[in-house]
């Protein structure tokens, strides 16, 4: 009867030392995260000037990428591939602007979220987790997005970065 006791006592205590940690994910928000309303779409000069600048930063660096700029409905405006640059990153471009837009926020925190253990990122439609895709904001409302690649992701960020820096 000891033994059983002790063997009781000693799985309760298992138990209790291997209880799961609360899931953050069941926090609920006062506000809706990354509610930027969206706005009327980019048009294709500012297209054309985001990507110019986007092309410009990476030609200065010595990069070869791809950038598309989508407007405010997910939808492709504008389009430049540098000379040599990867064939794969076509669609890889088109993806991070298609999600920056969607979502409402920058890839990189689909990144994020995913090297830090937060899979469920991956059953989204239409996620991808790599940085360079960012939204194009203009006073308060998002007109559009751009997404870069042929780099690592933290030169698409950059060249991505140097197409918004027109907008802000």
């Amino acid at each position: 009867m000891l033994k059983a006791t002790i063997a009781t006592a000693a799985l309760l205590a298992a138990g209790t030392a291997f209880a799961q940690a609360p899931n953050p994910f069941d926090v609920i928000p006062d506000k809706m995260p990354f509610d930027v309303p969206y706005g009327a779409p980019i048009s294709l000069e500012k297209a054309e000037a985001v990507l110019t600048a986007a092309l410009a930063e990476s030609s200065k660096r010595g990069w070869k990428i791809i950038c598309a700029v989508n407007d405010s409905g997910g939808n492709l405006v504008s389009f430049k591939r540098m000379d040599n640059a990867q064939i794969a990153s076509i669609d890889i471009a088109l993806h991070k602007a298609r999600a920056a837009v969607k979502f409402r926020r920058e890839t990189k925190l689909f990144e994020s979220g995913v090297q830090n253990g937060v899979n469920y990122l991956l059953s989204l439609d239409d996620v991808i987790a790599s940085r360079g895709g960012i939204p194009l904001v203009e006073a308060g409302k998002m007109i559009g997005s751009i997404g870069c690649s042929g780099g690592t992701g933290s030169q698409d960020e950059v060249a991505a970065k140097a197409g918004v820096a027109l907008i802000k």
